[in-house]
């Protein structure tokens, strides 16, 4: 079988289709809410300062992030001043620019024909910019916006009619024609000096919020086996405020540091068979990261979603897990103790945790038919029933997983595997600094077939600590945590027991 399958549209470009193609805006999409958009912007320039208005940003654009350079390094180009406009025009907006000015509004009365009032707006309703609020900070924007929703006393208009004051709009307000001043989408108006006139395409790019993509995988596992077969999507959200026409359109993965505002005020593996379709997705190796790169362009309309398969692989082999951590813990209730409290509090650790999880594991290698560098994303498991028809078993999320790396993700509890711990043995000595405890482990399979329990001990008590019993071998995993691993056979039951001995 195939391991991961390509395909696409193998398309003839003439040289007047590479040009379009080529004129086309280029997106890379991080999965952290923002994307960098390049673009082109056609000019034409005299010698000197030159005004020019671009109307085709997003309503998100980062002003400061704004680059312009002519890509033949022929013109030198220089923005003076910049102004960005991300107020398209709307009614509470021009409401606002008319605040202390005399306006018709159109008053609608049942039975009657419709009457025109005059009215002098003292107050325009609260008008909210999201994109200038959030520069402020997340939780400004969040304050400003919630005002705005349930109509606070800003939100309310002052409206004078025939001498009296009155906080609601009388009717519908009618304007004068706009004036050359008004914007109807999110704009770009620069001040641009060069060296030399000339007429030529510049380059954009810039910095946006409003846009994002994460990776989901569906794995099925047929009835009888623990085989995998995986597709992974990658999905888009556009909420930049733009469509992006035959766009082309690369996704970003890995932990790029992108400061907020207010924090500062390689294709993929074909697995054999040649000749076959190109993949719809490609990947490699960027700086730090992985860039993947949509093989065809695609046009992503503003406020849409748009999902495009990226991985298909089949018959990777996969182990299932169980865990048992049984000490039943409180977090919340011990934030913020130090190792010398937990250390001197005989019950800490001692609850019991009866639940066995449940885990799947695989490897990302080519050798299990995978080997490519899957980005962070949602993990979703089926297995098909005796039926044929498929069953959800689990959902999970994965960091971003490099080549030959182990994946292992929690899927569930166990239903017919159980577990209980309690103390059996607790001995404080204050004269040589010491601590002795001693623990029973029971495990019990209702299973038809043989299991295996990964039992899991946290010696929490402190750093310095010996094992001097034990009924099972254990491996250690790390400074505090230890394993031993418990084959219970069917319909059977397992006993572990140790003692520990702490020093400081």
């Amino acid at each position: 079988m195939e391991a991961i399958r390509r395909y696409g549209t193998v398309l003839a470009l003439t040289m007047t289709a590479q040009a379009s193609l080529n004129a086309s805006p280029g997106l890379t999409i991080y999965n952290q809410g923002f994307a960098v958009v390049r673009d082109t912007v056609p000019l034409d320039l005299k010698a000197g300062a030159n005004e020019i208005r671009f109307t085709d940003t997003t309503a998100h654009l980062e002003p400061d992030s704004v680059i312009l350079r002519d890509p033949a390094g022929k013109h030198r180009l220089q923005i003076i001043e910049q102004n960005f406009r991300g107020d398209p025009l709307s009614e509470g907006l021009l409401l606002a620019q008319y605040e202390g000015k005399v306006i018709d509004f159109l008053v609608a009365r049942q039975g009657q024909p419709p009457e025109i009032v005059k009215g002098k707006l003292i107050r325009a309703p609260y008008v909210v910019h999201p994109t200038g609020l959030r520069r402020y900070g997340q939780e400004y924007y969040q304050t400003q916006m919630a005002r705005a929703q349930w109509g606070t006393v800003e939100n309310s208009p002052i409206v004078e009619v025939n001498g009296q004051l009155r906080f609601s709009l009388p009717g519908q307000p009618i304007f004068p024609p706009l004036t050359d001043d008004a914007v109807l989408k999110p704009t770009l108006d620069w001040i641009l000096e060069t060296d030399a006139a000339g007429k030529f395409d510049a380059e954009l790019a810039y910095v946006t919020g409003g846009m994002s993509w994460e990776a989901d995988y569906n794995l099925v596992s047929p009835a009888d086996s623990d085989t995998l077969d995986i597709v992974g999507w990658v999905t888009m959200d556009n909420q930049s405020g733009r469509t992006f026409e035959n766009a082309r359109i690369k996704l970003m993965a890995g932990d790029v540091n992108k400061l907020r505002r207010d924090d500062s005020i390689s294709f993929l593996r074909s697995g054999g068979g040649a000749g076959g379709p190109p993949p719809p997705v490609t990947e490699q190796a960027f700086d730090e990261y992985h860039l993947y790169t949509l093989e065809r362009p695609s046009t992503l309309h503003d406020r849409e979603t748009k999902q495009v398969e990226f991985v298909r692989a089949g018959g990777v082999p996969s182990q299932r897990i169980y865990v048992y951590d049984g000490a039943k813990i409180d977090r919340q209730r011990y934030q913020g103790y130090s190792m010398e409290s937990i250390r001197d509090r005989s019950d800490y650790g001692t609850e019991c945790n009866p639940k066995v999880w449940a885990m799947k594991e695989f490897v990302n290698s080519t050798a299990n038919h995978l080997g490519i560098p899957l980005p962070r994303g949602q993990l979703r498991f089926y297995r098909r029933g005796d039926d044929g028809l498929l069953e959800f078993t689990g959902e999970n999320i994965i960091d971003h997983t490099p080549v030959d790396e182990k994946i292992r993700v929690y899927t569930g509890n166990a239903f017919d595997v159980v577990g209980e711990r309690r103390r059996t043995g607790f001995r404080r000595s204050d004269q040589h600094n010491a601590i002795d405890e001693s623990f029973e482990i029971k495990l019990r399979n209702h299973k038809k077939e043989p299991t295996v329990v990964r039992v899991v001990e946290h010696l929490y008590r402190w750093y310095t600590w010996e094992v001097t019993e034990k009924s099972l071998p254990f491996e250690k995993l790390d400074s505090q945590t230890i394993e031993f691993r418990a084959n219970l056979l069917p319909d059977g039951e397992a006993t572990i027991t140790y003692d520990v001995h702490y020093s400081w």
